[in-house]
């Protein structure tokens, strides 16, 4: 059973009930339970034995309803803070009210906190990419570190699908634009669909038809971008110092880095290893939001099913460095 008692009470419950039903005096009821006679006057003529509620029947206000009414009305319109509100009471409403009287007021009408009756700013609309399909390729390279058993460091080249998220990636000693033409040569290969655009940034691995201040002179002859022309795919360039542009295989180097600080790599054939692991779990392994939960090898697949024309061979259901 649940009692609650005033701090101060001198009685408890049961006590109650005995003066409640004694027919001794109350002055001997005083002296057998210790206290006086007014407590024991009463409790004689009560029919309960709890407390009665303390709180004040009347709240001890300097503003009347009225002007607490034109008070949250100018809270909620204006929105004033407290001490603005204070300043507009005291000259119009009431001079003589506190400020601690008109936050009290302000909190019991559930108009205290002011941050919420500010309206909320507008969000700018999170952008999207549009619904593509299998084809639109992006590609970028992440630089790696150094081991111990290197002489110098490699470069990861990263290829990414923006429809599927199916990822592609290699090990190359620099970024050469040789380096870059392998890499493309595989990611065709190991593509079970046909690429038709790719988008890289502005490096010389990638093109020379990047010119700012004379720097470079395009030649229509980058292997890169011969090699694009001699597949059919249609290569385009991100927008100068917008790295955002190639988000999405940014936000993968993203996890790589993560990978990179996390693990600690004896040799770099297990750093070789352990990323082309990581690649086989994302592929095959790890639901995607964007994917409608589904992993990159489970949208393949269905995009096969429905487009089969997107695609050069049946993606296969077995994880591998390829698909």
């Amino acid at each position: 059973m649940n009692i609650k008692l005033h701090k101060n009470a001198t009685t408890t419950p049961r006590i109650r009930a005995l003066i409640q039903a004694s027919d001794a005096p109350m002055t001997a009821l005083a002296r057998r339970f210790g206290v006086g006679v007014e407590t024991i006057a009463r409790w004689k003529h009560r029919d309960f034995v709890e407390d009665r509620s303390h709180t004040a029947h009347r709240l001890q206000t300097t503003l009347t309803p009225g002007q607490e009414v034109i008070v949250v009305y100018l809270r909620k319109t204006l929105l004033l803070s407290l001490d603005d509100l204070l300043a507009v009471t005291r000259e119009f409403l009431c001079a003589e009210v506190s400020r601690s009287g008109l936050d009290r007021c302000l909190r019991r009408h559930g108009v205290g906190n002011l941050r919420q009756l500010r309206p909320a700013p507008a969000k700018a609309p999170v952008k999207t990419f549009k619904d593509y399909v299998p084809g639109f390729v992006h590609v970028d390279v992440k630089y790696l570190p150094q081991l111990a058993d290197e002489d110098r460091r490699r470069y990861l080249f990263v290829a990414i699908d923006r429809a599927t998220r199916w990822v592609y990636v290699a090990l190359k000693p620099d970024k050469s634009a040789r380096a870059a033409k392998a890499f493309l040569t595989a990611v065709a290969k190991a593509a079970p669909f046909r690429i038709t655009t790719l988008l890289t940034d502005n490096g010389t691995e990638f093109t020379d038809r990047f010119v700012t201040a004379g720097e470079r002179t395009p030649t229509g002859q980058h292997v890169f971008d011969q090699l694009c022309a001699a597949l059919g795919i249609e290569h385009r360039l991100t927008r100068p110092r917008r790295p955002q542009t190639n988000g999405m295989v940014e936000r993968f180097n993203g996890r790589i880095a993560d990978l990179l600080r996390t693990h600690h790599f004896r040799s770099r054939d297990d750093l070789e290893q352990t990323l082309h692991r990581y690649v086989t779990l994302y592929n095959h392994h790890l639901p995607q939001q964007a994917l409608n939960a589904q992993t990159p090898a489970q949208t393949l697949q269905g995009w096969h099913q429905s487009h089969p024309e997107l695609f050069h061979r049946r993606p296969s259901n077995r994880p591998g460095r390829d698909i």
